[in-house]
């Protein structure tokens, strides 16, 4: 049948990965069949773990076919012929055929005529057949094989059984020379490389022996010049130095006629290069002994080499430490002249300074004829600072300050009156402040009054005449006392000056607020309180609470007639935040207005505007949205009411134009711009138009139409012009602050309003080239990375994408 190869990874594959050399059973049909029960030749048998199995030698051989086989006459006429042709003809036999040894090159050669001995040896072969029954002979002549030549298809077997040589000793292996026999010689005379290593070993040694011809062959030796010995001791120690674990390792050098015994690997390398004797020769029979043979001699000879040797390593690192140790104590010694010199100065500094002190001291005893003043004292302080300035900052610069300045100080400001003469000693103690004041140290409470001269100063010499004047001022009288602090504001330390706001000026403020009665005090509070919001700001705001109290239980009983209410009012405008003013205007306020316009009577004929002027004069105080809602439901309905009735009674157009515009020209333009006022003036002249034209079939006054129409166009028109001006202004400011045309500023979608907000706040938004999230374009905005999803902005946090507002977008980026 077809042989068909299985390419498929099977199991005996898997089993034999690792067996390069693995041959494949190649399956019979008898084994195909009966599996592991099929039978198997004796020589297919696997090793058993319970021994060898005994073979059959009764079986017939298998033989295995490798070609016809040829007669001996045949193989002896090619053996001929192949003497008579060149040895390169071997090389045409067919590679498959040739056995490995030829393939690869071996020791064989094939142009080999004969083997020496090759006769004398064949006498005897066969003489093993008389004690079996003589069947192998006859196999190998039925195998091609002829008698006298070697085994093989090319007869490359050799003949001869192999010889045993005996050795002359007990030694080791290659101790007495080769160790091959001459046969080997003969059949495979390629010379090994260890027999080529011998042989130029002993070459080496033979240089030692005697010649001989007679003459006397002289030994080469290597000499070292001092130099080199040092040049080596160096490397070796360099070499050496990291080496410390080997430093201490027992080693036996064998290599020479002697066992010599070194402790550490480096003494192998300090042998001398001088050369042994000749080696020691096996004494034969013809040989002679050595007679100049003294090893005790020679070994002490190279001891003494060696010991020369290392003296002379030792003594030039000896030398070398000694240089480097002279070059480091240079280094030192002007090291040691530097710091000495620097000492001196020290030393005649602070001499000087010492003087400075105790002449100081000696001018501050109290019977002393040139006493010190405090601008002599302010001048050896700077001298201090300027030209000792070291040893001035290490000195304990509070202790002399409080020993020297303090005293002086006392006596400056010892009639001081600071409400009379505010600016005095703001000039010293400014000069004093640049002279002890501790830069490092913090400017705000908590102060450790140890550690700095001038706030110790400021708050034992300076803080007690400031308390004795806040124990005895009245708060009505601010003005002095404001100017007092302003003038000291920038010379006193930050947390001085807010113990005074906070523990002596605010509590006597709050008293007094506390004690106030708008209904019978003459002077408004704003004329001693406001004088104090530069200095004291946020610090007010507790007081706030009750003026606001106050002033509402005052304004219970108040008529919008009385203005003396707005002129107490209008200054705490600005000082109450929005939120508060616009709920106190709407309490206490807006109601009295209503009331007011709600008595208002118009009267075309004989109208009296002043309860109207009372509720207008209140227009800056009360919000515009107050005072629409106040027109809208107490004043606008009667009017419009006045305007119909009138128009019903044939009246005078004339007469209803003039009023009409007048009482338009009582209102401002802001209240005028609101959508709601200005719905109201267009109602009535919406009312006036359809008076005029209904009334066809009755008696019409001439013009009268034409009047009323000219008066809607104009007011129409005065409309129309105040509001594209305020357009043109939005359009004008939106261009100044960046942005663009108002028509070419409209976002089309949210990533340019994005855009847009980001040339506003002068923010740089770009998109990240070849970045993505989710298929989403990743962008830079400031500082942060965003992406947009179906108008959200998601912002990188630490772990996911937070989705965020637009305005808090514009604050992470800043």
């Amino acid at each position: 049948g077809v042989e068909m190869e299985n390419f498929e990874v099977s199991d005996w594959d898997l089993q034999n990965e690792f067996n390069p050399h693995r041959q494949r059973h190649r399956q019979t049909k008898e084994e195909a069949t009966y599996g592991v029960w099929a039978e198997r030749d004796s020589d297919e048998e696997r090793p058993s773990f319970g021994g060898k199995r005994s073979r059959d030698y009764s079986a017939p051989v298998n033989f295995i076919s490798a070609g016809l086989k040829k007669s001996a006459a045949e193989d002896m006429s090619e053996d001929d012929s192949d003497e008579d042709e060149k040895p390169g003809k071997q090389e045409e036999i067919p590679k498959e055929f040739v056995p490995k040894k030829l393939k690869t090159g071996g020791n064989f050669k094939p142009s080999q005529k004969g083997f020496v001995g090759g006769t004398k040896s064949f006498v005897d072969f066969g003489s093993w057949e008389r004690h079996t029954k003589g069947i192998g002979q006859k196999l190998l002549q039925k195998m091609g094989y002829v008698p006298g030549r070697g085994l093989g298809k090319n007869a490359q077997g050799i003949i001869n059984p192999i010889e045993a040589k005996q050795r002359k000793g007990k030694g080791a292996v290659g101790a007495y020379g080769s160790e091959r026999t001459s046969q080997s010689l003969q059949d495979f005379p390629v010379v090994d490389s260890e027999e080529e290593a011998e042989e130029e070993f002993q070459k080496e040694l033979s240089q030692w022996r005697k010649d001989p011809n007679g003459g006397k062959k002289k030994p080469k030796y290597s000499y070292k010049t001092v130099e080199e010995l040092k040049a080596k001791g160096r490397i070796n120690k360099q070499l050496s130095a990291p080496q410390k674990e080997l430093s201490q390792v027992k080693v036996i050098d064998m290599t020479g006629r002697e066992q010599k015994v070194y402790y550490s690997y480096s003494q192998i390398s300090h042998k001398h290069n001088i050369p042994d004797d000749s080696p020691q020769q096996p004494l034969g029979k013809d040989s002679k002994p050595q007679g100049f043979a003294l090893p005790e001699l020679e070994h002490n000879l190279q001891l003494l080499i060696d010991i020369t040797e290392q003296e002379i390593i030792q003594n030039d690192r000896q030398l070398q430490y000694e240089r480097d140790m002279v070059v480091n104590l240079t280094h030192e010694i002007q090291k040691m002249s530097e710091v000495l010199s620097h000492e001196k100065t020290a030393i005649s500094n602070l001499s000087k300074v010492l003087e400075m002190v105790e002449e100081c001291e000696r001018r501050m005893q109290p019977g002393c004829e040139n006493p010190l003043t405090l601008d002599e004292c302010a001048k050896i302080f700077e001298t201090l600072q300027d030209k000792y300035y070291e040893e001035y900052r290490m000195s304990d610069r509070v202790d002399l300050a409080v020993a020297i300045v303090y005293p002086l100080m006392k006596d400056y400001f010892k009639n001081w009156d600071p409400l009379k003469d505010c600016t005095y000693g703001t000039e010293i103690i400014a000069k004093w402040k640049n002279l002890l004041e501790n830069d490092q140290l913090l400017s705000h409470g908590g102060q450790d009054l140890s550690t700095d001269a001038f706030h110790r100063l400021m708050w034992e010499i300076w803080m007690p005449y400031v308390r004795n004047i806040v124990a005895q001022w009245q708060p009505r009288n601010c003005g002095s006392m404001v100017d007092f602090l302003d003038s000291w504001v920038n010379v006193v330390p930050v947390w001085i000056l807010d113990n005074i706001l906070d523990q002596l000026i605010f509590p006597k403020l709050q008293k007094e607020v506390e004690s106030w009665n708008p209904l019978t005090d003459t002077v408004p509070i704003h004329s001693w309180i406001h004088p104090w919001l530069p200095l004291m700001q946020a610090r007010l705001e507790p007081l706030y609470s009750p003026i606001r109290n106050k002033l509402a239980n005052a304004l219970q009983k108040w008529h919008p007639s009385d203005s003396s209410a707005k002129l107490i009012l209008q200054p705490w405008k600005d000082v109450f935040t929005p939120g508060s003013w616009e709920a106190f205007m709407v309490k206490n306020i807006v109601p009295k207005l209503g009331m007011c316009l709600n008595e208002l009577i118009i009267n075309p004929h004989q109208q009296h505007m002043d309860a109207f002027y009372w509720v207008i004069d209140w227009e800056g105080m009360i919000s515009v949205s107050s005072l629409v809602g106040l027109l809208e439901k107490h004043f606008f309905p009667k009017w419009l009411q006045v305007l119909c009735s009138w128009l019903s009674n044939s009246p005078n157009y004339e007469e209803i134009t003039k009023w009409y515009l007048g009482w338009k020209s009582m209102f401002s333009d802001q209240v005028l711009a609101h959508p709601s006022i200005k719905d109201k003036f267009n109602e009535a002249l919406d009312i006036m138009n359809r008076a005029v034209s209904s009334s066809v079939g009755g008696y019409m006054q001439p013009g009268a139409r034409e009047n009323i129409a000219y008066l809607t166009h104009t007011e129409r028109r005065k409309d129309f012009q105040y509001e594209a001006m305020q357009e043109r202004r939005e359009a004008e400011n939106m261009a100044q602050r960046g942005i663009g045309m108002a028509a070419s500023s409209v976002p089309m979608n949210f990533k340019d309003l994005i855009q847009t907000k980001a040339e506003e706040h002068n923010i740089v938004f770009m998109p990240v080239i070849g970045k993505r999230h989710e298929g989403k374009q990743l962008y830079t905005f400031g500082r942060i990375v965003i992406y947009i999803d179906r108008g959200v902005v998601f912002v990188q946090g630490e772990k996911t994408w937070v989705p965020t507002s637009l305005q808090s977008l514009i604050d992470m980026a800043k």
